[in-house]
C-alpha cells in the first residue's frame, strides 16, 4: 500500500467517523458506557473461558451479570419507595388543612386543597414524561447490552480493528494507553462504589443522631442518590427540609439541611474521592477532582466517567513524551 493511498484511507475513516458520530449522536454516550463497562469485564470473561466455558457462553454470562449488576443497585430504591409507601401516605394524611411557615419574618400559608393540586400536577407531568422516556430508555439499554456482547465475544477482532490503522512504531503507545484507560476506569467505578458507602456510613449516623425513626432506609436512599450527578444525596437533604418546614418546624429544617449538605451530600465527594484515586486511578486527586468536576459540567452525566479518563490519558502521554525525552542527551554546555 503506498503512503498516499494510507493517507487517503485515513481521511475517508475520518469522515466517515464524523458523520456516524453526527448521526448517532443520541446513543453516543451509551455506547461509550458500554465501552468502559467492556474493559472492566474483560477480565471476568477471560477467567470464565479460562474455567472451560466457550467465548460466546462467557461472553453471555458475563453480560448478564452485568444485567443483574443494574437491577441490584436499582433494586433497594424500590423496595423502600414499596416498603414506606404506607408511611408516605400516613405523613400526607396527618397534614393540617392549611400549612402556615414562617421564617425569619417572612410568612406564607398553603392550603392542602392546592398542595394536593401542585403533586398531582406534577405526579401527571412525571407520568408523562415516563410514558415518553421509558420507550427511549429501552432501547438504549438494548443499544448497550448488544454492544457490550459484541466487544466481549469478539475481542481480538475489536484488538485487531484498533491496531490496524496505527503505525507499527506507536502501537505500543497505544498499549500503553489501553492499560492506562483500564485503570483509570476500575478506579472510577471503584471511587463510586466507595463513595456510596462512605456516604450510606455518614447518613446512618447523622440520621439516627437526628432522631429520624426510618435513618436505615432514608441512609440507603442517600448512598443510592450518589450515584446521581450533580444533585446526589442533596435532592434527599431538600425534601427533608421542606418536610420540615411544612411541619412547621424551621428550625430542625434549617439544621438538616446544612449538617445534611454538609456531612451526606458534600464532604463525602471532597473526602474519599481525592484520597483514594491515587490508589485506584494512580491519578493525584486534584486532577481527578478536575476532571470529574469539569467532564460533569461541560458534557453532562457521560462527563462523571470521560472526565478523568481523559485526565487519565493526558498523564500516561505525558509520562512517555518525558520518557522519550529523556533518552535523547542534552549538551551541557
Amino acid at each position: 500500500m503506498t503512503r498516499q493511498r494510507r493517507y487517503v484511507l485515513g481521511g475517508l475513516l475520518a469522515v466517515l467517523a464524523l458523520l456516524a458520530g453526527a448521526l448517532l449522536a443520541d446513543v453516543l454516550a451509551t455506547v461509550f458506557f458500554a465501552i468502559t463497562v467492556a474493559y472492566l469485564l474483560f477480565p471476568l470473561r477471560e477467567e470464565l473461558t479460562r474455567r472451560g466455558l466457550s467465548l460466546w457462553r462467557a461472553s453471555f454470562l458475563t453480560t448478564l451479570l452485568a444485567a443483574l449488576a443494574v437491577l441490584v443497585l436499582a433494586a433497594p430504591l424500590v423496595l423502600v419507595v414499596v416498603a414506606r409507601v404506607d408511611a408516605i401516605v400516613a405523613f400526607l394524611a396527618s397534614l393540617p388543612p392549611t400549612l402556615s411557615v414562617e421564617l425569619y419574618g417572612y410568612s406564607a400559608s398553603v392550603t392542602l386543597s392546592q398542595a394536593r393540586t401542585m403533586v398531582v400536577s406534577f405526579g401527571r407531568q412525571l407520568a408523562r414524561s415516563f410514558a415518553v422516556v421509558a420507550p427511549v430508555l429501552a432501547l438504549k439499554l438494548t443499544v448497550f447490552g448488544m454492544v457490550l456482547f459484541a466487544l466481549l465475544s469478539r475481542p481480538a477482532d475489536s484488538h485487531r480493528g484498533s491496531l490496524a490503522v496505527v503505525p507499527a512504531g506507536y502501537r505500543d503507545v497505544v498499549q500503553a494507553l489501553s492499560r492506562r484507560t483500564r485503570a483509570t476506569l476500575f478506579g472510577i467505578y471503584v471511587l463510586q462504589a466507595a463513595t456510596a458507602a462512605g456516604t450510606f456510613a455518614v447518613a446512618l449516623v447523622l440520621f439516627f443522631v437526628l432522631g429520624y425513626p426510618y435513618f436505615l432506609t432514608l441512609a440507603v436512599l442517600a448512598a443510592i442518590l450518589q450515584f446521581l450527578p450533580v444533585i446526589g444525596p442533596s435532592i434527599l437533604i431538600a425534601v427533608l427540609a421542606v418536610a420540615h418546614l411544612a411541619a412547621g418546624d424551621p428550625t430542625r429544617a434549617m439544621l438538616v439541611f446544612t449538617v445534611g449538605l454538609l456531612f451526606v451530600a458534600w464532604l463525602p465527594d471532597v473526602v474519599i474521592r481525592p484520597r483514594l484515586s491515587r490508589e485506584t486511578a494512580d491519578l493525584p486527586g486534584s486532577l481527578y477532582f478536575v476532571g470529574f468536576v469539569g467532564g460533569l459540567l461541560t458534557v453532562g452525566t457521560v462527563g462523571v466517567i470521560a472526565g478523568p479518563l481523559v485526565v487519565g490519558l493526558v498523564v500516561e502521554t505525558a509520562e512517555l513524551l518525558s520518557a522519550e525525552l529523556n533518552d535523547v542527551g542534552v549538551s551541557e554546555e
